[in-house]
């Protein structure tokens, strides 16, 4: 007997044009709930566009996007961005404090993220409390990073999306980091949706990963997949011969 697969976001047919150009074709597959998966391919693939998809920025030309089983539009858009989290490679920052930053989802909502629950936040993501009210000026790479992750985990998403956060950063900060993604998937149970251009990272970190290429999800499936790929394009990509 077929055990049943939790999918956290399913997309059937999907594809998205801007204005004549098509920027996404046909993408049909589904990321499992609570698992991490990894998104690689060359730059123009469609990554990024796939992931405006998953928190409504944009909406699909055609085809249909479930969340937790739900269809996308029947989510209010805010409701929808606080289960769907996401951190950018640019970890961008309000000028202030850590304390300013991480309570910016909040007053958004105009709601209130007292001290306690700030440094309660840091901690999860292994930076010590006495660092709230910190120059955000003044933080490393893998420390703003940090509090980006912090800021996006404020809403308690039950879904992460992380566009190339490690790319910027030392092997350090990177593994520091690859670390507490990996406790943010295990002791909270987030389906982690990852976009990286680093294959052993996608390989170590993945439960699963999609190959994506010139707009259509090529492969996927385990991660071990691009250790040998069945399809040649993802050949060709894995050796380098497709940037």
């Amino acid at each position: 007997m077929n055990q049943q697969i939790d999918k956290a976001i399913e997309f059937s047919q999907v594809s998205y044009y801007d204005g004549s150009l098509q920027i996404l074709k046909n993408i049909t597959g589904f990321f499992r709930k609570g698992k991490i998966t990894t998104l690689v391919g060359p730059s123009g693939a469609g990554k990024t566009t796939l992931f405006r998809l998953c928190n409504g920025l944009i909406s699909p030309t055609q085809g249909n996007i479930t969340v937790n089983a739900k269809d996308i539009n029947q989510y209010d858009p805010t409701e929808l961005r606080r289960n769907v989290g996401l951190a950018l490679q640019s970890a961008t920052m309000l000028s202030g404090t850590v304390y300013d930053n991480l309570k910016l989802p909040r007053t958004l909502a105009g709601e209130m993220l007292t001290e306690e629950e700030a440094e309660i936040l840091l901690t999860k993501v292994g930076l010590d409390k006495d660092m709230l009210k910190r120059k955000v000026t003044d933080l490393s790479g893998g420390q703003r990073q940090k509090v980006s992750i912090a800021r996006t985990l404020v809403n308690r998403p039950e879904i992460l999306l992380l566009d190339e956060i490690t790319s910027s950063l030392d092997r350090v900060s990177r593994d520091d980091i690859e670390k507490l993604i990996e406790r943010i998937n295990k002791e909270f149970g987030v389906t982690i949706i990852w976009i990286t251009h680093n294959l052993n990272q996608a390989i170590q970190i993945g439960d699963d990963t999609w190959v994506m290429m010139k707009g259509e999800l090529v492969e996927y499936g385990p991660s071990s997949l691009l250790l040998e790929p069945k399809d040649q394009r993802v050949k060709q990509f894995v050796e380098g011969e497709i940037k």
